[in-house]
């Protein structure tokens, strides 16, 4: 499984290193760290799995479909994957994608771990980071005092509309502590969200707004 996991990797840093900053090779490196993190606390887990589906969760993302030609099937046939193997996989990163609240159902331990791996990486430092990042590669304001966050969206509605960065967080990344499945999921989202809640409040004092 190791010369799997080598040639996949090999292959998606091409890949990901035409995404914009916030989904970089980078991020799927911390995401790979933080779902290691948290398998070492459930014993049951597929490393294997868990490391697939963090290397490839985001090749097939909608977000970048014009930048990638290849998709994680395609990429996991190439590098030697067997169909249960492939399926598996496959299945774990369908669990993944927040898309406006409309989650996939978790049927994996492995699921459960990459999902909350990669809500990590939305969080905190480096979520504020990413969101910015992102942002400003889709010419999104920073902020908009008029603007008021969505709920109970539709993914076409989610992924509709060019909010601000900061909207997003109320949209999205401020709903995630409560969204972690694993218990280690949740117990490392606590700092990282009162971090983004300091962040925001220091933010609406230096703009003035409000809510």
């Amino acid at each position: 499984m190791d010369s799997i996991i080598e040639k996949c990797t090999e292959q998606v840093i091409e890949i990901y290193e035409q995404f914009d900053a916030s989904h970089d090779f980078d991020h799927i490196l911390r995401v790979m760290k933080n779902a290691e993190e948290i398998a070492k606390t459930l014993q049951e887990a597929d490393l294997s799995v868990v490391r697939l589906a963090a290397l490839l969760h985001d090749v097939d993302d909608p977000k970048y479909q014009t930048v990638s030609r290849v998709s994680a099937k395609e990429l996991l046939q190439s590098s030697g994957a067997d169909e249960e193997t492939a399926v598996r996989v496959l299945e774990t990163i369908k669990s993944v994608s927040f898309n406006g609240g409309n989650e996939e159902e978790i049927v994996s331990i492995e699921g459960a771990i990459v999902r909350d791996a990669d809500r990590l990486d939305a969080i905190g430092a480096i979520g504020i980071a990413r969101t910015f990042a992102f942002g400003g590669a889709r010419g999104r304001k920073l902020y908009d005092a008029k603007e008021k966050a969505r709920t109970h969206m539709s993914e076409a509605e989610y992924r509709s509309k060019n909010t601000s960065s900061v909207t997003h967080f109320y949209e999205k990344l401020l709903l995630l502590k409560e969204l972690m499945v694993t218990e280690e999921g949740k117990r490392l989202a606590e700092e990282r969200h009162a971090f983004m809640l300091a962040f925001l409040d220091q933010l609406k004092r230096e703009v003035g707004l409000e809510g």
